[in-house]
């Protein structure tokens, strides 16, 4: 259902509010989408575990063993943080208790728009 001209000038009231107060904040939160968000988490991981790797080969040079295992942690962490970015980002990760888990296609997620609207029925239908 498309928004009332009302409720249209309005969303461009506010939009043009947020746009002149945080404009940094408001092009993040305008990226429809999250996937670049997560691929942005598992390159930061990928140089954690690069930089595990070299933690871990420098403990075993230098006979150091807690920079070794300071080095395997860091390279434990990275994957698992990886991992769990890699699986948001093509849709395996979220929510368990939702419905439709396990029961072929995953439903559409919402656009910022459509959920902003849904927010504003609900609110607009409570009154």
């Amino acid at each position: 259902m498309p928004l009332s001209e009302h409720e249209q000038r309005l969303l461009d009231q506010i939009e043009q509010a947020l746009y002149a107060e945080d404009p940094k904040w408001a092009n993040t939160v305008r990226i429809s989408d999250p996937r670049s968000h997560y691929k942005r988490r598992l390159v930061r991981a990928s140089v954690c575990f690069a930089l595990g790797v070299v933690l871990l080969m420098v403990g075993a040079i230098v006979p150091q063993i807690l920079l070794g295992a300071a080095g395997f942690v860091v390279m434990l962490l990275s994957c698992l943080w990886g991992l769990s970015s890699w699986k948001r980002m093509n849709g395996f990760g979220g929510d368990s208790s939702s419905p439709a888990r396990g029961r072929g296609r995953r439903p559409q997620r919402q656009t910022f728009m459509e959920r902003m609207e849904e927010r504003w029925r609900r609110r607009h239908d409570e009154r």
